[in-house]
């Protein structure tokens, strides 16, 4: 018979955990409080599949920029203080993480995590052909600054040595690759283009996958089932209680984002996951599709993302340490909306639809992500990925799925489980 395996979330990394156990002949049950595929974070994301530039926001450069980003109104990165010691402790371990030495280590842990990601979801879709608006677009990100645009040459060097065929180019060049970005060219000095990387629709993609695992695999999701306790003993768990019944397992595994630091936490487990906050909009105008850029761009210094999914532009930024609070600010979503336009159609700035959309991203202070086993035995983690989940999720869930197989891990420069 057939191990049963119960995963709680149906976000992008709790729908490859899935598949990456249903494809090893586990019996598998996904739980989710929402009522379809993707509906938390992956919803709305940045859509970009960024294998290449996986530097963590934890980096020496923020004691630098520290003061702007709390003082400025404009910041991309703001903070709202709350008496609660989850938040203060986050911060002090993130801090304790903008170092050079942890900042390589990390950026060169979910390279190599990150390339077997791009490997298996290319796998994935060489046997399912999967429609989610998948296409290597190739990315720029653009630079503001001559002091920026050495760093982003030390950056390069960095990342050649670990696999990465990246380019440095001046601005002229990058409208060569992007001509849709010549109407705002002046801003910036040049750019960082990779062609390699990869666009696509993300809660296409669980939706996608999901009724594959239901169809080819017998997978079963359970929809509207929000998980409330976890009922456990002797360092064993035996069910999640949800808003639907109990359901047991012989293995559990966290998936649902910043919400498996609160699951996690009945059992006596205290994760470093904190939410950042993070808007999106999606610009839909076929007067204006002509003039959307191919190229997945990347504005360093606004931290601000545009990627072209079909016939819309999706733009997405901002961090805000702010708590769970999933209210969409109007003024965020309308900033996003001016850069799109001034940067793309400064001359038409009316758009048929503007679709505004925040999420929460789960994330750990070093920017690694936690998974595999836990102290309790039948217990497993893949969470913690903060911006990158899109791009991590299919080699993520091959390293859990290897876990709970007692298989070894077919890269081995992640930690297992805790250490994040």
């Amino acid at each position: 018979m057939a191990m049963k395996v119960c995963v709680v979330g149906a976000g992008v990394i709790g729908i490859t955990t899935a598949y990456a156990l249903a494809k090893r002949g586990y019996e598998v049950t996904v739980v989710d409080a929402s009522d379809s595929f993707g509906k938390g974070t992956s919803y709305a994301n940045g859509a970009q599949l960024s294998y290449s530039y996986v530097a963590p926001l934890a980096e020496p450069a923020i004691w630098r920029q520290l003061p702007a980003y709390l003082l400025s109104s404009t910041s991309p990165l703001t903070w709202k203080p709350e008496f609660k010691l989850r938040q203060w402790t986050w911060l002090v371990r993130f801090l304790a993480a903008c170092n050079a030495t942890d900042s390589r280590r990390t950026t060169a842990m979910l390279l190599e995590l990150a390339s077997l990601s791009r490997t298996k979801l290319h796998e994935l879709q060489n046997r399912y052909a999967l429609k989610f608006n998948h296409r290597a677009a190739g990315k720029l990100v653009m630079i503001s600054s001559e002091k920026a645009f050495d760093g982003a040459w030390r950056q390069i060097r960095l990342q050649a040595d670990l696999g990465c065929e990246q380019q440095l180019l001046r601005r002229d060049e990058c409208v060569a690759v992007e001509p849709a970005l010549a109407h705002a060219i002046q801003r910036w000095v040049g750019g960082v283009y990779t062609p390699s990387e990869e666009i696509g629709d993300c809660v296409q993609f669980c939706e996608q996958l999901g009724a594959t695992l239901i169809r080819d695999y017998g997978v079963q999701f359970l929809f509207n089932a929000s998980v409330n306790k976890v009922r456990h003993s002797r360092g064993i768990i035996h069910a999640v209680g949800t808003s639907i019944g109990d359901i047991t397992a012989d293995h559990f595994v966290l998936a649902n984002g910043v919400g498996s630091a609160r699951l996690a936490q009945q059992v006596g487990l205290r994760l470093p996951v904190y939410p950042l906050k993070g808007y999106s909009v999606t610009i839909e105008s076929d007067k204006l599709t002509a003039r959307l850029p191919s190229v997945s761009i990347t504005d360093q210094a606004k931290k601000i993302v545009y990627a072209r999914i079909g016939n819309k532009l999706r733009v997405a930024g901002r961090a805000e340490i702010v708590g769970e609070d999933l209210h969409i600010d109007e003024k965020r979503c309308n900033e996003l909306a001016l850069e799109a336009r001034q940067l793309f159609f400064p001359d038409d700035p009316a758009e048929d639809s503007v679709a505004p959309w925040a999420g929460l991203r789960p994330a750990t202070p070093s920017g690694r992500p936690i998974i595999g086993k836990t102290p309790v035995a039948n217990l497993f983690l893949n969470c913690g990925h903060g911006a990158l989940g899109w791009t991590l999720a299919c080699g993520s869930a091959e390293l859990l799925a290897a876990d709970i197989a007692g298989k070894a891990r077919p890269i081995q420069g992640l930690s297992q489980g805790l250490a994040a």
